[in-house]
């Protein structure tokens, strides 16, 4: 079977990323272009692929062989046109220090360097930039400054430990620039004469010991068989002969004591000053392309911090196909041919900048209010109740709290959806993963998105952190989650969950059904509200099963249905374990809160106690802080002579949970 040739094009880049040490642009790619597994993970594969085994043996016997297969396969059909250009090696003063010897003859002189380099430098045309400008760079010193930080950062430092290029106070020492990533990674050079000639007088010291595992050292015949992966060792495949020549300069030194070819080496170390990968990024650990004719020696730590590698998962990642998209559709809206609307589409879970409200998540246009609902009580837990501040609703709730709750309580949902075991996460890939073909109406959704699975609540919740930008700041936050939810429960779990098969998720008008609620708070897409199953008698022996929720809740619901008699909600839901509850009003959601646990520890209430309320839709300036009064007998000024037709939903559903409670809205005015 041929391969396809996007994956094959994708693996090309990849590869030359790499050997260029371009580790930024490599996680930026495999952020927006993930791998599948038809992705090539291997250069020799890779090789065969292409059909580049003769043209790589080709140019691996060369005086400067080219690093990447894209370089390889540019050079072939450079040369095919007969657009290959000669041009000098940057850096190479030859030229210079022939004219300006005195007495010779500068025509001649030319003409002897220019015969010379075109017989010794055959491929000077393939040399690329990065070596050149690398060699450009060797030439020049480093601030005085500069160079003092790279120096007392070096765990190295200090006398005897460096070796200087040159021998004045201005000149960049060894240690210095390898710290600084110019050496970040060696090429082999052309010959010994050569990078005498670029590198100037080397003044020779003892070998320092290596500050790599043993295994990332060079055999006996100096070919290091290694694999290379630009997150997990974190050094540039693509330095300069500089490097080189320092190391066999040094070589000699430790023959002459009689030491073994094999003694340590000192290794570079990496800019502690540069910018680390970020996590999200390490997922490009799964490309490993092994080279293992290529003679390179190792020369930085890892990029990466022990912290965040100590981290690192490799995904199950599998990209959408058109059979489960379809499936989702046809559970979601009931049919294939429907589109998230845009009120979906654009809706993420971010926070609200109002410095009252910061807890609070906003909903920009009506439709997902129940899904934006349930996630607002999972976060409003983890900021009351899970220890993350002595003041979490203060106006000091820092954005980075307000994120750690959201992963925090998506990661939640999701692992009880799925029953506390596999779960699959929809990440946003930034590109179709399928062709829509037949009666699957494509909507820039569900084909961009790449499945990833885990089977652990702490890869769950570091897979979260790595994505939760998604989450939070979209444009597909709310409809990832859905799908994650569906996709870890499973679709045909949550279509048994049902009452009636063909339920959907997603009702008229683009609201959210009770089904789609349900499985956010309880983890289960059941129909009803009540407690446990009812059975009803259809006659004849036969009877239709209605099913409720299983178990008490983290976080309640009260409804206004209840208070018209279209519904019964049970304790389950009315009494959860936090007191939390999503508010089911005039077709909309919306969330009331107290930050007394205590609250619904037991079905007696306190004589009083306030209720938080928000509404994410609403655009709401103040908090708003409701007092119950659950005894009747309890009377309030304000509450006299109301007429019952204006007495706000808000508190007719409190009276579902508390009966004849009355209300006092404080100082806000009543919600009608």
């Amino acid at each position: 079977m041929g391969r396809d040739v996007e994956e094959v094009a994708a693996a090309v880049v990849r590869e030359y990323l790499s050997r260029k040490g371009l580790k930024k642009t490599i996680a930026c790619m495999d952020e927006e272009f993930p791998r599948t597994n038809s992705s090539i993970n291997n250069r020799s594969e890779l090789c065969r692929v292409l059909h580049l085994e003769s043209l790589y043996k080709k140019n691996k016997s060369e005086d400067r062989p080219l690093k990447t297969m894209l370089e390889i396969m540019t050079k072939e059909r450079m040369k095919k046109a007969g657009d290959v250009k000669k041009r000098p090696v940057e850096g190479d003063g030859s030229a210079e220090r022939t004219a300006s010897k005195p007495g010779s003859d500068s025509a001649a002189d030319e003409d002897r360097v220019t015969r010379g380099r075109d017989l010794a430098q055959p491929h000077t045309d393939e040399m690329r930039s990065s070596e050149t400008s690398a060699v450009s760079r060797l030439g020049s010193s480093s601030p005085p400054e500069i160079e003092g930080n790279l120096n007392a950062m070096s765990p190295t430092a200090g006398p005897g430990s460096e070796q200087t290029l040159g021998g004045g106070d201005g000149q960049t020492s060894r240690g210095s620039r390898m710290r600084r990533g110019i050496m970040a990674g060696p090429i082999a050079a052309s010959s010994q004469q050569e990078n005498a000639r670029r590198r100037g007088p080397v003044r020779k010291t003892a070998a320092s010991p290596s500050l790599l595992p043993k295994n990332e050292e060079e055999d006996s015949s100096g070919r290091n068989r290694r694999n290379w992966s630009s997150s997990t060792t974190g050094a540039s495949h693509t330095g300069s002969d500089e490097l080189n020549a320092l190391e066999r300069e040094s070589t000699p030194s430790i023959r002459q004591t009689g030491q073994s070819d094999r003694t340590p080496r000192l290794r570079a170390h990496r800019n502690d000053s540069a910018p680390s990968p970020r996590p999200d990024a390490l997922h490009m650990a799964g490309l490993v392309l092994d080279d293992v004719d290529d003679r390179e020696v190792s020369t930085g730590l890892p990029a990466v911090p022990i912290d965040i590698l100590s981290r690192h998962r490799v995904w199950n990642k599998r990209p959408m196909d058109q059979k489960t998209a379809i499936a989702l559709k046809e559970i979601i809206f009931g049919s294939p041919a429907a589109c998230f609307s845009e009120e979906w589409r654009c809706q993420s879970f971010s926070f609200s900048s109002r410095p009252a409200l910061r807890y609070g998540i906003v909903q920009k246009k009506g439709g997902p209010c129940g899904v934006l609902a349930a996630v607002q009580a999972a976060v409003l837990q983890k900021l009351l109740f899970g220890g993350t501040s002595t003041d979490a609703l203060s106006e000091r709730l820092s954005d980075a709290t307000r994120t750690k709750c959201l992963t925090d309580a998506v990661a939640g949902i999701l692992w009880r959806a799925a029953d506390r075991k596999n779960v699959t996460v929809a990440i946003n890939s930034g590109r179709s993963q399928f062709t829509p073909m037949g009666h699957y109406r494509s909507d820039g959704v569900l084909d961009m998105i790449t499945c990833v699975d885990v089977q652990s609540f702490d890869d769950l919740k570091l897979l979260i952190e790595q994505h939760v930008h998604q989450f939070e700041s979209g444009p597909f936050g709310c409809v990832l989650l859905i799908v994650s939810a569906v996709l870890s429960r499973t679709i045909h779990t949550v279509r048994g969950d049902m009452d009636v098969p063909t339920s959907t998720l997603i009702g008229a008008h683009g609201y959210c059904t009770q089904e789609l609620v349900n499985l956010l708070l309880c983890g289960r897409a059941v129909s009803n509200v009540f407690d446990d199953e009812m059975k009803l008698d259809s006659g004849n022996g036969n009877f239709t099963l209605l099913k409720g929720i299983k178990e008490r809740c983290d976080f309640g619901l009260l409804s206004l249905y209840e208070h018209y008699n279209i519904c019964k909600v049970g304790s389950y839901l009315k009494n959860p374990r936090f007191p939390i509850w999503v508010v089911c009003s005039e077709s909309h959601f919306s969330v009331l809160f107290s930050p007394c646990e205590d609250l619904t520890s037991s079905r007696r209430s306190p004589r009083e106690f306030d209720l938080h309320y928000y509404d994410g839709l609403a655009n709401q300036q103040d908090p708003v802080r409701l007092t119950v009064y659950p005894d009747s007998a309890v009377k309030m000024a304000d509450a006299e002579d109301v007429d019952s037709d204006l007495t706000p939903p808000l508190e007719l559903c409190i009276r579902t949970r508390w009966t004849d409670a009355a209300v006092s809205w404080n100082d806000s005015e009543p919600i009608l």
